[in-house]
Parts: C-alpha cells; structure tokens; sequence
C-alpha cells in the first residue's frame, strides 16, 4: 500500500459519519498494512495525564484494549509524549517496550530485537494521546518510514478531531439539558469496559434515563458492578455538580438507621450531643445512592417511602420535617419481587424504587469482554509486582472466556490477582515475560455447579423455590449432599444454628443473637435471605 494510497483511505473516511470504534479501528489497521508491522496502537491520553488507554490497536492480543498503560511505569510512551515529531527506538533501546509479549504474531516471545517508533498526537493544541507502530524485524522502520508517518500525522489527528466532534454531537442529543456531563458512552469515563453488546446496550439506557429524575434500581448479581453504573448515572445527569452519597443499606444497624439517613436533633437519643444532618440532607440537590437497598428494615422503609413521596424528610427528634431534593438510585442482588411476596419488603416502596429498573448483565453473558477486563488486572498486577511483561496464555484465554464467572468481575479481579501471585511464588523471573497458564487460573477449584446458576431469581439471589426448608432445631447437622455447592452447604449450616439457638432460648431473637455473637438486626437480615420466613415480622 503506497503513502498516496492510505491518504486516500484515511482522506474517505473523514467524509462519511463512522461509529467511533470501527473509525478508529480501521485508522490502525489502515496504518498497519501500509508500514507492514506487527502491530499498531492508538492510545489516549487520560484527563489526570497520568494514563495512556488503547482505542484501538491492531496486532496486538485481545486483552490489550482493556489495558492502562501508566506513563510514569512505560518509559518509551513517556518519551513519545515528550517529542515533538516522530521518535524511533533503536532495537537495542534500554527502555522496555510496553508491549512485550503482546504481539498476536509470535505471542510470549521477548521482543527483545525489534523496531519501535511513535508519535504524539494533538487535538486543539493540546496533548491526546499517542501512536505507536512495533515491527519483529529491525531496519523496518527507516527514514523512508519516519518521514512517511511524518506526512500522515496530520490525517491521524483530522481522524481523532472528527471522531470527538461526532461523539459530541452524539452526547448533544442525549444529554440533559443542563449541567450534564454527556460524552460518548464507549468507556469515557475510564471506568466501565466493555465492547460487548450487553453493555452497549446497558450504557445506551443509562444514558437516556439520566436525563431525568426518575428512581433507578439497579439489579445484578454480586460483583457485576451495580456502584459503577450507579456513578455513571449520576455523572451523566443535570446533578452531576453535585454530590452523590453512598449508603451501604446492608451495614446500617437497625437501631442507627434512620439517624443515618434524616438525621437527627441534639437529645434525640442517649450521645446525641448535637444537630446532625442525614445522609438525605447531605446529598441535597444532588443524588442518594442506596447500596443493598432490600437490606433496610421495615421500620427504615415506611419513612424512606414517605420521602420518595413527598421530598421531605424529618429529623429524628425534630418537631418539622425539612424539604430536599434528592434523586434516588437503588440497586440490590436480591428479588425484590420475592421479598415483597414474603413479607420483608414493603410493596409500595418497591413499585416507589423500581420506576425504571435496569438490570446488569453478569460477565457471563458480555462475551469477549472478559479478556478486556482480564487486560486492565493483567496491567495493575503486572505494575503492583514489578514485572516486565505480564500476559495469559492463549489455553488461558479460552479458560477464561469458557468459566461461569458466579462471582463475575470482582471474582476475575481476584483471579488475575491470585494468578500473578503464584507465578511470582514460583520463581517467575520479573525482568522476563510473564505468562499465565491455566493451572495458575485455578478455574477447576472455583467451579460452581450449572443448578446453582439455574436456582437464582433474575437478579441472581436465590429464587424461594430454590431456598431449602429451614430444618428442624431436634435434628442433628446433617453432612452436605456430595453435590451440594460451597453456597448452599454454608447456608444449610446457618440455618441450623439459628434454629438451635432460638430453640434453646424459647424463640427469644436476642438471646439466640447473644448465643450466635451478631447483631440482633443482622440476624434478622440472615434469617429473612435463608428463607426463615418467621423471622419476616421481626
């Protein structure tokens, strides 16, 4: 492909409207094919300046895009941004290549002998990020190379400077009327990865609903990220200015909880020595995020819903209620549905919350978004450790893309995590690359059996028709099922602790709660998830 030939394509595509994504996507392998690499990476430069994130590359294997490359750690991506103009690296540079044992061509092999060269790029005088071009075969990257990437820098940034303004329009549309922050939804913020169409999806609708004020709940199984989405929603409102609160509804005592949220006056309650505003007042003009919302106490629901209702909240010991304006975004990993039919959860709170419910998807069903993810652990570890290069093997891809994930991406954190561990254990020399195989995964040890997937209500708490009847206080503890999963072996065993103690005290909560050493409330809690459905009143 001559220089002439790739200005064309690059020259094209400016006059066509393109997604983002697939603009860029085809800008690397446009450039890739014409210099005959092995790989090319557009990275953009993070508002703290201090991470450089891909955007597209091409070449490179697929948990790259879900990396953070930290300027201060990657030498040659800081000298790039330093330069003026093009910059290549002699094959024998003393500075390591980022992207050592990522190239899809000869992956794990050190790149030891190789042709690096980059350039910054800028959109409006300042700094966006930077490109780079890698070749396996020195002398690929000459004076013809330089000066030709040189000429087409110019195209690069004309690409880069569409593609915002495009993004921006796009935002335009969707966004609130005032004071919304907007922006494209493909990982702006840093925060959320994903190319999945689940998540498109999902940040589509989040970007639509946060024009209003409407309540939000969030529903997903543990460790999908509910707080993350939750922060989006409020980045991407008219409240975006001001604060948002999170309460964690599941570690407030019951005996606490209303001073938590509306506050209290001084002499309300033994300790109160003065007027404390609750965590309503606080978030006042801006948004309340309640945490484990199916959490909250009965008594705590009944003056949560009469705020909802009429935006005014009351003091705990004060003769006058006080007016805010607060938006409420709730999320939960239990079935509201089933804890309203059962008693533990106000009916009319639910219908009050549950305006606009939106549902996470759990990682196993975002695809290929698991090696991204995989990539952004992959690079913190590969920093945290203080290794060269730290990447999976191709067996460990495919381990990782065929796991259920019940714990979903807490859990993959906490896997890459364990992974890069073990290897270092082992001797892993940390001036070479790295690579995680599958014995380092321990998947086989994680495993959860399919029934435990299939007994879980949409948004992944145990459905009642899974729950086991509580057994009786007379009978022994029984020894689990030999197919009984971790989850229900421990829950079988709590529910016959709790059986016993309230035997053994008459049915008396707070003694058996003395005897069990928890928090009366949290026995409530723990009685009402095991499906103890007498202890619903309490």
């Amino acid at each position: 492909m001559t220089i002439l030939t790739v200005q064309q394509l690059l020259l094209t595509d400016l006059a066509v409207e393109l997604p983002m994504a697939v603009r860029q996507q085809r800008l690397v392998t446009s450039l890739r094919a014409h210099f005959g690499c092995g790989a090319v990476a557009l990275l953009h430069l993070e508002s703290s300046g201090e991470h450089l994130r891909p955007v597209a590359v091409d070449g490179l294997t697929s948990d790259a895009l879900g990396r953070r490359f930290a300027v201060k750690e990657h030498p040659r991506l800081a000298a790039i941004l330093q330069n003026q103009g093009v910059m290549r690296f002699h094959h024998d540079s003393g500075l390591p290549d980022p992207y050592d044992g990522l190239v899809v061509e000869r992956p794990g092999e050190p790149l030891a002998v190789h042709d690096c060269m980059g350039a910054p790029l800028g959109v409006e005088s300042r700094r966006w990020g930077v490109l780079t071009l890698d070749a396996l075969t020195v002398g690929t990257f000459g004076s013809q190379a330089r000066h030709e990437l040189a000429l087409l820098l110019p195209l690069v940034e004309a690409a880069i400077r569409v593609t915002r303004l495009e993004a921006e329009l796009r935002a335009i549309r969707l966004s609130p009327p005032a004071g919304g922050s907007g922006g494209p939804a493909r990982r702006e913020d840093g925060e959320i990865l994903g190319e999945s169409e689940a998540v498109a999806r999902l940040l589509h609708e989040l970007q639509v609903v946060a024009a209003s004020d409407l309540p939000v709940l969030l529903l997903g199984e543990t460790g999908v990220g509910k707080e993350l989405f939750a922060h989006r929603l409020h980045r991407l409102s008219r409240r975006a200015a001001r604060p948002m609160i999170h309460v964690n509804c599941a570690a407030l005592p019951e005996s606490l909880a209303e001073s938590e949220l509306f506050g209290h006056v001084k002499g309300a309650f033994s300790g109160a020595v003065s007027d404390r505003p609750g965590r309503f007042e606080t978030a006042d003009g801006g948004t309340l995020f309640l945490d484990e919302v199916g959490e909250l106490p009965l008594s705590i629901q009944a003056k949560l819903l009469r705020t909802l209702q009429n935006g005014e909240i009351q003091r705990l010991g004060a003769d006058r209620p006080r007016k805010v304006d607060v938006r409420v975004i709730a999320a939960t990993n239990r079935s509201l549905r089933d804890e309203v039919r059962d008693g533990a959860f106000r009916a009319d709170l639910y219908h009050r919350l549950s305006v606009y419910p939106i549902p996470i998807p759990p990682l196993r069903e975002r695809g290929r978004d698991v090696l991204l993810l995989a990539g952004r652990y992959l690079e913190l570890n590969r920093a945290r450790l203080g290794l060269r290069s730290l990447r999976l093997s191709p067996a460990a891809q495919q381990a990782l893309l065929a796991y259920r994930w019940p714990g979903n991406v807490r859990e993959l954190e906490h896997v890459i995590s364990r992974a890069a561990l073990k290897a270092v254990s082992r001797g892993a020399d940390r001036s070479e690359i790295v690579t995680l195989d599958v014995d380092l995964l321990d998947l086989d040890s994680l495993a959860v059996p399919a029934s435990g997937d299939d007994a879980r209500g949409p948004d992944g708490s145990p459905s009642a028709s899974s729950r086991s009847p509580a057994p009786s206080s007379a009978m022994p503890a029984q020894p689990p099922a030999a197919d009984a999963s971790l989850r229900a072996s421990v829950e079988r065993v709590q529910r016959q602790a709790i059986e016993q103690a309230l035997a053994a005290h008459g049915g008396n909560w707070a003694r058996a709660a003395r005897t069990l050493d928890v928090d009366p409330s949290n026995l409530h809690k723990l009685a009402r998830r095991l499906g103890l459905k007498h202890a619903a009143g309490h």
